[in-house]
């Protein structure tokens, strides 16, 4: 080298533009040379450059990556592809401290004690490589750059907690995974950063770092070698790391590389912990911001005076030991593992039987084992590849071929692409060696085609598993302060800024299900702000929807179509519910007060609709005394009141007040005063929502199903369920209050001392089988005795067609009753044809039989349940508004008053009979009063009285 050279060292902590400085001094030249720790950082820089002088004059030299133009002028590489003899004008050499590295430190050495430029060489990195350069280069210049912002230590802090802008820093793929999906949860999203990317893939990740579609990095220390990046904050999540030997604990000035790349520029930046790792004791933290490390002494050295005429000697040159105090042999490094690996083979050792071979074979060595497999499965590879170059002179293309194409697959998940991202660059750096395959462009082309593939596919996975874009876009763009853009289809799904992020539910937001904890949370706050205009324009429609588009459950909810808008709360009034709406507080008071005013018209509306007999009656102003006080007890009710609640009011009541209040529809039965007209489906299932809030349920009666005379009696049900639902229990059922008044009619036709049967059309109204009819009497206060008897078979057909008159004696149709009594009170049997039977048969066979039951007043029960006549002489039940007044008090009917049948006489609306007509009265028949002898009219009253 020329005596003239300059040789400058560049010291100082991170962020003091060295790098920046050293592209400058390169570019001041001709010609140039500059090696970086890591492929992504010279990548970097190569972009760099080539914005500033074009890709004709500069060229990118990697391990796997090789762009060299004709017209070179400026090489950017890695320190362990710099190429030698070139004699650029100028050679730099970056993070030179390095040289310290147990793995590549050797390589930095040697860089350190051979790389020169024809007039200026450039050494940068950290102060604590001062003593080493002034002891192996003593003609070296020490130039010291300061940093250009403070580096504050902040302690500990929860990576939910962590600000914007900031890296978490890794040291094993497992840990930087675990990370970045709870950043994603929490966050919004992160990107990743490892040094086993390709450039493709970690470019792509840092773009969404860099353009803000996320806040948050995750990243090995591969940061720590000049990568700059817009980091404020960098947090350690631990303080050890495996360096492929051991579990280390990382050393101050480690630490503080990697802690320095927060703050860019003129901004200060912070460092701290987070995770498990402990906290930084204070003399560290202190080192570390003033930038005090212990100097570093002994340098990794290996030699580089090769000899290449056997196996056995370059083996011994490259174990050589250095000479000197401040250098120390490197370990063994994986090249010289897999050549003593390939030293034990014996067809490797024939082969390498000449210089060329053995420098041959080193070279294949040389090849990194970026799949991170098995020492001897690596060794196995480079023994093929060896053996191919050797006996061929290149790697056969079908060889090559099958290789790759075992690797071009872009589908599965993450680990899978980042081996196959692994695989391909063995692959790569093979194209890359001259003279190793046949067509160099071509397989550069493929290799490079099928890494950038799968670079594309792991950086898509990368984002899928590790970006939410939705929560990330909206937090950006409010923390930008824009306006968000949000839509709304017809199917309530909202889109922000084209992002789905959930259903507009009437007026509540519902985020999509799949964000959790506090990125549910950013995802709402976030939404609801882009949704306020959203809410106004609903509320307006809303409030000119139709009532036809709005409706209550049973449990009291309020619907806008398939969406609940609120719910009814207890009025003051059991017919004047209160509305509660379900709005987000985002959507604001205008559009919740729009909302509670249209649900307070439509149940005000719905309530006057259905219950108007019910109002009307409590607004008539012509009722009074007990009339009124009567009134108000059916309102109370919703129009239903079992009579033995109200029996001593009904008593009270005088003809002319009942009349008035049959006007308003109300019917007197014998077990309910009801109004009909309220006993529709609609007005009983609002009856009972608004029965339900004034007794202050938590779970509100579902209405029986429309059309049902009878339904199951369900246990442990709240009292009075029943009677709102319009039913009333008996036994094991409960049966219309309506049907029970109409058997109420049947039933008082019949002799309940004497006994009778259940007719068939108390059987066809009630619509249950004989035994479920007798439990329902049971209930009502009856006796059922069951019975059996021979059934009566229909006559035959000849006999009818013949016209005989009566059954002889003795035959079975003689046990028939008669006619009119078969049709009251027989339960109807289907005919069923019966196989024709010889007489002898007939004879011997014997007679079907038939289950009956005999119904009967059960008085002490009746008067136990309180259910029966409350006093003698009240009639039978179902007699309804009194009892006959021809009756004498004991109830039971005189003899003028049977029909021949021997039945009761005067059933509703029968023919008078031969005793007169009978009338009915709600209570017993008043005194008559005395003619006053002294009345002018007295002999006159007499006389009518008389005549009558």
């Amino acid at each position: 080298m020329s005596g003239s050279t300059r040789i400058v060292a560049v010291l100082g902590p991170t962020n003091t533009g060295k790098t920046h400085y050293a592209i400058e001094r390169m570019l001041g030249h001709r010609t140039g040379v500059i090696g970086l720790p890591l492929r992504l950082l010279a990548r970097e820089v190569y972009d760099k450059i080539v914005a500033l002088r074009g890709p004709s004059v500069v060229a990118l030299v990697t391990g796997e990556e090789r762009i060299v133009p004709p017209r070179t002028q400026y090489w950017v590489c890695t320190v362990e592809a710099m190429p030698e003899g070139l004699g650029a004008d100028c050679v730099a050499v970056d993070e030179i401290q390095l040289c310290a590295d147990p793995e590549r430190g050797h390589v930095f050495t040697d860089r350190l004690l051979r790389a020169r430029g024809l007039h200026e060489t450039l050494f940068l990195g950290s102060d604590t490589m001062r003593g080493p350069i002034a002891a192996l280069v003593p003609e070296a210049q020490f130039v010291r750059r300061e940093r250009m912002s403070q580096l504050v230590f902040t302690g500990s802090k929860k990576i939910t907690r962590m600000p914007p802008r900031s890296a978490i820093v890794g040291f094993s793929v497992e840990n930087v995974y675990a990370i970045a999906e709870l950043i994603r949860r929490q966050k919004g999203g992160a990107a990743v950063v490892m040094g086993a990317l390709s450039p493709r893939t970690r470019n792509a990740q840092v773009d969404l770092y860099q353009n803000g579609e996320v806040d948050y990095l995750v990243a090995t220390d591969a940061i720590g070698m000049g990568l700059n990046l817009d980091i404020d904050h960098v947090a350690f999540s631990a303080l050890s790391k495996f360096d492929g030997r051991r579990m280390r604990p990382l050393a101050p000035n480690e630490l503080g590389q990697i802690a320095g790349r927060a703050g860019r520029g003129m901004a200060s930046g912070t460092f701290g912990v987070t995770g498990e790792a402990r906290p930084l004791d204070e003399g560290m933290a202190q080192a570390i911001m003033e930038h005090r490390f212990t100097p570093l002494k002994k340098l990794n050295w290996r030699n580089s005076a090769l000899r290449f005429n056997s196996v056995d000697a370059l083996i011994s040159a490259l174990e050589e030991a250095p000479s000197g105090e401040h250098l120390l042999k490197a370990r063994e490094a994986d090249d010289l593992m897999a050549l003593k690996s390939l030293a034990g083979e014996a067809e490797v050792i024939a082969r390498a039987s000449d210089g060329a071979s053995v420098r041959l074979l080193w070279d294949v060595c040389r090849i990194p084992d970026f799949r991170g497999i098995s020492h001897a499965e690596h060794a196995g590879l480079l023994q093929v590849i060896f053996g191919h170059l050797h006996e061929g002179g290149h790697i056969p293309d079908d060889f090559m071929a099958r290789q790759i194409r075992r690797i071009d697959r872009t589908h599965g998940d993450i680990d899978t692409l980042s081996k196959r991202l692994a695989y391909i660059r063995t692959w790569t750096y093979v194209a890359q060696r001259n003279g190793w395959v046949r067509d160099e462009s071509h397989w550069r082309g493929e290799t490079r085609a099928v890494e950038d593939r799968v670079s594309d596919a792991l950086h898509e996975r990368l984002t899928q598993r590790f970006v939410d874009r939705r929560t990330s876009v909206l937090l950006r763009r409010l923390k930008q302060k824009e306006a968000l853009l949000a839509e709304v289809n017809d199917k309530g799904e909202v889109t922000v800024e084209g992002e789905f992020v959930g259903r507009l539910e009437g007026f509540r937001f519902m985020p999509d299900k799949s964000a959790q904890g506090a990125e549910a949370k950013a995802l709402k706050s976030a939404s609801l702000q882009a949704l306020a205009p959203q809410f106004h324009l609903r509320a307006d429609r809303f409030y000119n929807a139709p009532d036809t588009e709005i409706d209550f459950t049973e449990q009291g909810g309020l619907m806008w179509g398939e969406y609940a808008v609120g719910k009814l709360t207890v009025g003051a009034d059991p017919l004047k519910p209160q509305v509660e709406v379900f709005v987000d507080e985002a959507a604001g008071p205008d559009v919740e007060q729009k909302v509670q005013r249209r649900l307070q018209h439509f149940i005000d509306r719905k309530v006057a609709a259905l219950f108007e007999p019910l109002l009307a009656l409590s607004r008539d102003e012509a009722l009074s005394g007990l009339a009124r006080g009567f009134a108000f007890r059916m309102v109370e009710n919703f129009g239903i009141l079992p009579r033995a609640d109200v029996a001593q009011e009904v008593k009270d009541l005088d003809q002319e007040a009942r009349g008035a209040l049959r006007k308003h529809g109300i019917r007197f039965g014998q077990f309910t005063i009801f109004m009909p007209l309220l006993l529709k489906p609609a007005p009983t299932r609002l009856r009972l929502v608004l029965w339900s809030l004034a007794r202050g349920l938590s779970e509100f009666p579902e209405a029986p199903p429309p059309g049902l005379v009878t339904v199951p009696s369900v246990k442990d049900a709240e009292p009075g369920v029943d009677t709102m639902c319009g039913y009333r229990i008996s036994g094991e059922r409960a049966i219309r209050i309506d049907m029970l008044e109409r058997l109420a009619d049947m039933l008082r036709a019949k002799d309940s001392r004497a006994g009778f049967e259940a007719t068939a059309d108390m059987l066809s109204i009630t619509g249950m089988t004989l035994e479920q009819f007798a439990d329902l009497m049971q209930g009502l206060g009856y006796k059922a005795e069951r019975g059996e008897r021979a059934k009566v078979k229909p006559a035959p057909v000849e006999a009818a067609a013949e016209g005989a008159a009566a059954p002889a004696e003795g035959t079975v149709a003689e046990a028939a009753p008669a006619p009119e009594v078969a049709e009251a009170e027989a339960v109807p049997v289907e005919p069923v044809e019966a196989p024709a039977e010889t007489p002898a048969e007939a004879a011997d066979a014997e007679p079907e039989l038939e289950v009956f039951f005999t119904f009967t007043w059960a008085r002490a029960a009746r008067q136990q349940q309180g259910r029966g006549p409350r006093r003698e002489g009240r009639g039978q039940p179902g007699q309804g508004e009194g009892r006959a007044k021809d009756r004498p008090r004991g109830g039971k009917p005189q003899e003028g008053g049977r029909r021949r049948d021997g039945k009761p006489q005067g059933g509703k609306g029968g023919k008078p009979g031969q005793q007169g007509a009978k009338t009915y009265s709600s209570r017993p028949p008043k005194k008559e009063k005395a003619i006053d002898p002294d009345n002018p009219f007295a002999a006159a009253l007499m006389g009518l009285k008389e005549g009558n």
